[in-house]
């Protein structure tokens, strides 16, 4: 008890008020966000309306170095790393002439409290699951151009993403991250031999992904009923009454879809909200 006592008063005034806040936000986190919000503000400082800062990195990175291609986004503190790693496969017999694009996400316990070792989690699913949808809708890339010889052989295109640091907003993030990445894959020339039955790769000729399409999402959150965050962080989202996701292709501006969990938000405010938002991530992308 006397430890504790010394060490607090050793604080200068300014620790000892940033310690009360932080225990204060901890023990009612609705209210602290309440007194921020009605000052207009939030509390890492930005405006209700306001976006987080956005990088993308396509460099070779660490671990995935060896991956067809890489990429890492931060979103704010929130960080996913993304490679694609390409194997061949024979195709699905109700589609001879189509090649596979699997994304997944993990989310593993370094990169938050609020999961634990083990299986993945059903949000990592959830989200998974999402990812997919907003490829697929976005028709980002044509599966045709995955087959290598029709019902013989087509490319699978493995997009795994890892969140290595949790603040909100991972979906965002991780669609960026992915789309990042495939525009940076480029695949080994490849020739399927009728008599051997068998794939040749010639690793010295690559090409690159025939992109058509680059998906882009923004995500908003609905406060108290009446209050509209953008990009919440991992603080803000479990007091959120719903979310809604526009994503958009970055390059036309086509809606491609639109995602609300819950009720009471605007969605045509939101839509032009991202259309907004949409230029400076199509200056990144």
């Amino acid at each position: 008890m006397s430890t504790t006592t010394t060490t607090t008063a050793s604080l200068t005034p300014a620790e000892q008020e940033a310690l009360k806040a932080s225990i204060f936000q901890r023990l009612h986190p609705r209210v602290y966000l309440e007194r921020f919000i009605s000052e207009n503000i939030r509390p890492d400082a930005r405006q209700l309306d306001a976006w987080r800062d956005v990088s993308i990195n396509v460099e070779k990175i660490g671990s995935i170095s060896t991956a067809n291609g890489s990429a890492l986004v931060r979103l704010g503190n929130t960080t996913v790393v993304c490679g694609v790693k390409a194997e061949i496969a024979e195709p699905e017999l109700d589609r001879p002439g189509e090649g596979f694009l699997v994304p997944n996400l993990d989310l593993p316990a370094m990169c938050s409290p609020k999961f634990k070792p083990g299986p993945p989690t059903e949000e990592a699913q959830v989200l998974s699951d999402r990812l997919n949808e907003a490829l697929i809708a976005s028709n980002i890339l044509s599966l045709s151009s995955l087959c290598i010889r029709s019902g013989k052989a087509a490319w699978v295109l493995y997009v795994d993403a890892t969140c290595i640091n949790y603040d909100g907003n991972v979906f965002d993030a991780t669609l960026l991250a992915m789309v990042a990445a495939l525009k940076n894959t480029k695949l080994p020339q490849a020739n399927f031999d009728e008599e051997t039955g068998r794939t040749i790769c010639t690793r010295s000729v690559s090409a690159p992904l025939n992109i058509t399409c680059t998906p882009v999402a923004m995500s908003f959150g609905l406060f108290d009923s009446t209050t509209l965050l953008t990009d919440p962080t991992a603080f803000e989202e479990p007091l959120l009454d719903s979310t809604l996701t526009v994503v958009v292709d970055s390059v036309s501006g086509a809606l491609i879809s639109v995602t609300q969990l819950g009720a009471g938000i605007d969605v045509q405010h939101c839509i032009q909200a991202a259309e907004q938002r949409r230029p400076a991530l199509a200056e990144l992308m």
